[in-house]
């Protein structure tokens, strides 16, 4: 039976292996190799040469000026909030955090596209508010593309921010005051060094994801005529006259760039980190805001208009008008776009359905893989399992545009083109796999590791054999990282956007290539309707799988 488990056990890890290989390193292997040929001879420093050579200095200079303004930025947007909501008075209104994450939730350049019709001449705002048309200009330009990222990543440096202010204990800061420390001293010696650590890892997230962003720079960046890598890459490898040297080699420093970060901050964070739980638990100390809560509530007010409800009302507006341009005038108001999204034959419908089932297709494949190989690390040991660990999170670590150059200069290869799958629209749910797989891999063996086993040598000494405990204790009890590994999939594929324009066949929409076509073709009130079906199926979904899980646990109680 051993010397069986060890052949199964072995198997398991050449096919995780493999798969790891085939899906994620070679494509961006082939990136980087790819980035250093010219005319077909390696040169190690292609890359920089293709760069300097062909006037794209200034792209690498405008990317990294954009991310690091927006982690600014975020910062200062969301400091503020998560000591209001962890520290003061306003901490028992948890309702706070849910309204938070409705810009994380909302595809960026849907949050976008509503801020542009709010803005843009005989827009929204002039109509509504004609003393906003001053602030066009600003809008229109690099402080914009700032402004609309910022108050789409905030919730990720809010969320780290609050959640170790929570965990520093009363103990701490009473023992500041007790030996003279006011409350600025405290703040400086004592609660910001504790942050810090947990900070540098949401601000280099939102660095990271400000470089790898495609849907705000291809909108509004468009416009202003401020270009950065993604949207560059997505020039020279989409469009007329196609050109892979450029556009590997932006691919290639793009995933440097971001690879050098992770480490730096890695470092830093090792460096600086602290225990802030131990002993008896004192409780955390609140402040009292007493008339302040008005600066506060209308802080939380303007926070929640400019974030959520400037773009929502943009969006769901404009998807009621019957003919963009004549603004709220008797008579231009209509359901009949979404009609057409729900009737049979229409681009629309095929459009909404090319989603719906890639997204379903997508998330199921990854669901069983993320498992698979979730198992795997778990029951494997040393350099291998580091090794499956890190490749399969590889792709939510590496830039998602990088990863879908690798997969269409793998896929499109000679050597795949009799197996290939590449201009079909498979390659459409393939991409979906591979970008989001690490969202199963990490829920189930959160949930894994959770599993103590006694309950394995229990169902052993009865007499169960393997196939029996995997069947009946190891599956029901990884059974909720499964389905929450699906249901992020599937959320975050059916509005995927870079990988639908750039990998997708011709003559195949999904909903976020509809979504952003009509709106560059002016067909906004089609455009913003499909992008409120989007964002509401998946809001539903979310609903329904919180409830299930609500009524799951007052079951077993």
């Amino acid at each position: 039976m051993d010397l069986r488990y060890k052949l199964i056990k072995n198997t398991n890890i050449i096919i995780a292996v493999a798969v790891l290989l085939v899906l994620i390193l070679i494509p961006i292997a082939m990136v980087l190799f790819r980035s250093f040929l010219v005319e077909g001879e390696f040169h190690i420093a292609a890359p920089v040469q293709t760069i300097i050579q062909h006037d794209l200095t200034e792209v690498f200079v405008n990317s990294m000026r954009l991310a690091f303004t927006v982690v600014v930025v975020t910062t200062v947007i969301a400091a503020p909030l998560a000591f209001i909501t962890a520290k003061t008075d306003l901490a028992k209104h948890r309702w706070i955090d849910v309204v938070m994450l409705v810009p994380f939730m909302t595809p960026p350049y849907i949050a976008t596209m509503g801020w542009i019709l709010f803005m843009q001449p005989r827009g929204i705002a002039e109509t509504m508010f004609p003393f906003f048309t001053v602030f066009r200009p600003m809008f229109f330009s690099f402080s914009g593309i700032v402004m609309v990222m910022s108050f789409n990543l905030f919730p990720f440096i809010y969320l780290v921010i609050k959640n170790t202010l929570v965990e520093i204990t009363r103990s701490l800061e009473d023992a500041g005051s007790v030996h003279g420390g006011g409350f600025g001293y405290r703040m400086r010696r004592i609660i910001l060094p504790l942050v810090f650590s947990g900070y540098t890892m949401g601000a280099l997230l939102i660095f990271v994801k400000t470089l790898a962003e495609f849907g705000t720079p291809a909108t509004l960046g468009r416009r202003v005529g401020y270009y950065v890598f993604t949207t560059e890459i997505y020039r020279y490898t989409n469009q007329w006259p196609i050109d892979f040297a450029r556009g590997t080699a932006l691919a290639s420093v793009l995933l440097v760039t971001c690879m050098v970060i992770w480490y730096v901050q890695q470092l830093v964070a090792s460096k600086y980190a602290y225990t802030v739980v131990g002993g008896r638990d004192h409780g955390k100390k609140i402040y009292y805001l007493g008339k302040g809560q008005i600066f506060a509530w209308l802080y939380i007010a303007v926070l929640l208009i400019l974030a959520v409800g400037v773009p929502y009302y943009s969006i769901i507006t404009s998807s009621l008008m019957n003919v963009w341009g004549r603004g709220f005038t008797a008579g231009n108001f209509t359901f009949q776009h979404y009609v057409n999204l729900f009737a049979g034959g229409t681009q629309g419908s095929r459009a909404l359905w090319n989603s719906m089932y890639l997204s379903f297709l997508a998330a199921t494949i990854a669901m069983m893989l993320g498992t698979f190989l979730a198992v795997v690390i778990i029951r494997s040991k040393g350099f291998i399992r580091k090794f499956i660990d890190i490749s399969s999170l590889l792709s939510n670590t590496v830039p998602r545009i990088v990863i879908i150059v690798g997969l269409i200069l793998f896929w499109n290869s000679p050597v795949m083109i009799p197996v290939t799958v590449y201009n079909t629209i498979w390659i459409l749910a393939l991409t979906y796999v591979v970008a989001f797989l690490p969202y199963t891999v990490q829920y189930v063996k959160a949930n894994f590791q959770q599993i103590d086993d006694s309950l394995f040598h229990a169902a052993q000494v009865c007499g169960a054999k393997r196939g029996y405990i995997t069947r009946r204790i190891l599956f029901p009890l990884i059974r909720p990282g499964m389905i929450s590994g699906w249901i992020m999939t599937f959320i975050i594929s059916i509005r995927e956007l870079v990988g639908s324009l750039m990998i997708r066949p011709a003559g195949i929409e999904t909903s976020a290539t509809y979504i952003y076509r009509q709106f560059d073709q002016g067909e906004i009130p089609l455009g913003m309707a499909m992008a409120m079906t989007t964002v509401g199926i998946t809001t539903v979904i979310m609903i329904i799988v919180q409830r299930g899980r609500r009524t799951g646990a007052n079951t077993a109680n």
